[in-house]
């Protein structure tokens, strides 16, 4: 029986992770805690809280920010790679 991947990431306050578009593919994200803030090469900026589901592909991102005072927990789930 296959399993889903999970990725729990850690990002402390006022820190960024910078995006790397093919990390992303085809993985969901939950905020699991806390609240992060996706920056665009194009300068946006949108903040999403905790229990927020979303997908990072295709929306030109330069990075993930924790725009507050205590971590932001982000997990991906992804589908197990059938080697197809």
């Amino acid at each position: 029986m296959s399993r889903f991947g999970r990725r729990r990431i850690e990002i402390g306050p006022g820190e960024s992770r910078p995006h790397v578009e093919d990390e992303w593919r085809g993985v969901l994200v939950i905020v699991e805690e806390g609240e992060i803030e996706l920056r665009c090469h194009a300068g946006g900026n949108r903040r999403f809280a905790e229990g927020t589901v979303l997908w990072f592909t295709g929306l030109n991102l330069r990075a993930v920010h924790n725009p507050g005072s205590g971590p932001a927990v982000i997990v991906g789930i992804s589908r197990p790679d059938t080697g197809s």
